[in-house]
C-alpha cells in the first residue's frame, strides 16, 4: 500500500511541478493546437474518468485504488510523462509543444484530483490547494471534471493502444540487447 500511494503522489508533484509556470488564463490553446500525444492522453484520461466514475457507483473502491494506481504507474509514469520530459525540460517556455503538453497536464490534474478525492482524501486536498491556488476552497465542493471534446477519441485510443504495444516491444528488445 505504501508504494502505490507513493507512486500516485510522486505523480502528482511531478505533475504540479510542471504546472508551476502555467496560467490558464493565458497559456491556454485549443485542444485542436495540440500535439496528438497530448490529445490521446486527454482521451485516455476521459475513459478513466468514465471508468471510476462507474466503478464509484458500484463501491468498488479497491478498484478505483487499482485503477489508479495503474493509471500513474503505467499510463503517466511508465509512458507519457518518460516521453513527455524532454519536450517540458528543453523546449521554449511559450513554445507551442511545451504549451501543448501543459495544456493536456492541467486538465488530467483537474480530474485526477476529483477521482482521488473519495479514497486519497488528504492527498487531493492538498493538491487541490496547490492546483487551484484557493485556501477557502475544497476539491469535495466539486464534479467530476468535464474534459475537453477530443475528435475522433476512439481512432485516437487504438492507434496510440497500438503505438504503445509497439514501444514495449522495442524496448524489451533493446533491454535483452
Amino acid at each position: 500500500i505504501v508504494e502505490t500511494y507513493r507512486r500516485i503522489r510522486n505523480t502528482l508533484r511531478f505533475l504540479l511541478a510542471n504546472l508551476a509556470d502555467y496560467n490558464p488564463q493565458t497559456d491556454h490553446l485549443p485542444v485542436e493546437q495540440w500535439l496528438e500525444i497530448d490529445r490521446y492522453m486527454l482521451a485516455h484520461t476521459e475513459a478513466l474518468q468514465n471508468e471510476l466514475v462507474a466503478q464509484y457507483q458500484r463501491y468498488e473502491f479497491h478498484q478505483i485504488v487499482h485503477s489508479l494506481h495503474n493509471f500513474c504507474s503505467e499510463d503517466l509514469g511508465g509512458f507519457y510523462l518518460d516521453v513527455l520530459k524532454d519536450r517540458l525540460y528543453t523546449a521554449g517556455e511559450n513554445s507551442p509543444a511545451r504549451r501543448s503538453a501543459q495544456n493536456a497536464l492541467y486538465h488530467m490534474t483537474h480530474a485526477l484530483v476529483r477521482l482521488m478525492a473519495p479514497v486519497l482524501s488528504f492527498t487531493a486536498e492538498e493538491v487541490w490547494g496547490v492546483l487551484t491556488g484557493k485556501a477557502d476552497d475544497s476539491v469535495f465542493l466539486q464534479t467530476p471534471y468535464a474534459l475537453a471534446v477530443i475528435a475522433n477519441s476512439e481512432a485516437l485510443l487504438q492507434r496510440w493502444s497500438r503505438m504503445r504495444q509497439l514501444r514495449a516491444a522495442v524496448t524489451k528488445q533493446l533491454e535483452e540487447l
